[in-house]
């Protein structure tokens, strides 16, 4: 399952002020959970599966079975890959759209 994204998480950020300038992250507080859930829930499990690789690259995956992985960090480098992950997604919604476009023109035709 894909969960939405959580932009409370980031209310109590030692860098607040900064968060507060941060339009983006104002605007996403003020949706409602049910409608980022329903953007989360649009998402394809082409696309769920991409971005789990991206990250999994991302913070070098080793095979679960074999080794027991524990990764530490701060808030700054955690909402630099959320902001990966998150860009990430979009681009490729894109892309699966446009594929989408693509393959109805060409039957068109």
């Amino acid at each position: 399952m894909f969960l939405p994204f959580d932009p409370a998480a980031f209310s109590t950020d030692s860098s607040a002020e900064a968060l507060k300038e941060n339009k983006l992250l104002h605007y996403m507080q003020q949706q409602p959970q049910e409608q980022m859930a329903q953007i989360a829930q649009a998402v394809s499990p082409e696309i769920q599966q991409l971005i789990a690789n991206n990250i999994q690259g991302l913070m070098g995956a080793l095979p679960a079975n074999q080794f027991h992985v524990q990764v530490s960090t701060n808030r700054e480098n955690l909402a630099g890959l959320l902001a990966s992950a998150m860009m990430t997604g979009y681009f490729l919604r894109n892309v699966e759209q446009r594929m989408e476009l693509d393959v109805q023109f060409s039957a068109l035709t």
